[in-house]
């Protein structure tokens, strides 16, 4: 990979505006020094823990195409630090993506993490393989028992990524996150509830009603 986000993201029409806008001298300087070679642990962890990305095609009549991409969480699998990759299940059969793909591989992917307010942007070519090619990695993807039928295996080979700001990502979570986060309190009414009915109990037996 060794390469810079930025070199791929700001064309010349970006970098006009930059100038115009008073950006452009900070940004010059991230092109040149903000340069990584493949994806650290940090941003590993991240796609691993990860149910859902948005994923951006080209179409071949020059239109951007936007798809939300989920699963179980873990679905995205790091492969390698060049590489991340899933089992692309069974949908709505439009194939407007795939399509995109078998005559542009470009592509590039947002991920959230709402609670955190983190995003990380990544630039990458894909890859199609089919299920019956590659058992192997099929064995490494394979979600188990996850209900869905496969198609086929999308691998991104990683070209930039980039951290992107917080700012106006709206915090939310899921409903195994807020169980999570009530279950202390849940444990507690419940130790409260028992307290209760001990006590109740006792009164009971003391003819105290």
């Amino acid at each position: 990979m060794a390469q810079n986000f930025h070199q791929i993201a700001f064309t010349d029409a970006v970098k006009a505006l930059q100038t115009e806008h008073g950006s452009r001298n900070s940004y010059e300087r991230m092109e040149k020094f903000n340069v990584v070679d493949g994806l650290s642990e940090n941003e590993m962890g991240f796609i691993a823990n990860r149910n859902s990305f948005y994923l951006a095609s080209h179409g071949a009549n020059n239109f951007p195409y936007v798809q939300h991409r989920g699963g179980p969480t873990g679905f995205l699998k790091v492969l390698d630090k060049h590489r991340i990759g899933f089992i692309d299940f069974t949908g709505n059969k439009q194939y407007i993506t795939v399509g995109n793909m078998a005559t542009n591989n470009n592509v590039a992917l947002i991920m959230v993490d709402y609670p955190s307010q983190s995003r990380l942007k990544i630039y990458a070519k894909t890859e199609i393989v089919e299920l019956q090619d590659d058992p192997a990695l099929f064995a490494t993807l394979d979600l188990g028992e996850y209900k869905f039928r496969p198609e086929r295996m999308m691998i991104f080979h990683i070209e930039a990524y980039d951290w992107n700001c917080p700012q106006h990502i709206t915090p939310r979570y899921t409903a195994e996150e807020i169980k999570i986060a009530l279950q202390p309190q849940q444990d507690y009414i419940a130790k409260l509830e028992e307290e209760n009915k001990r006590l109740a109990d006792k009164l009971k037996e003391a003819g105290i009603n």
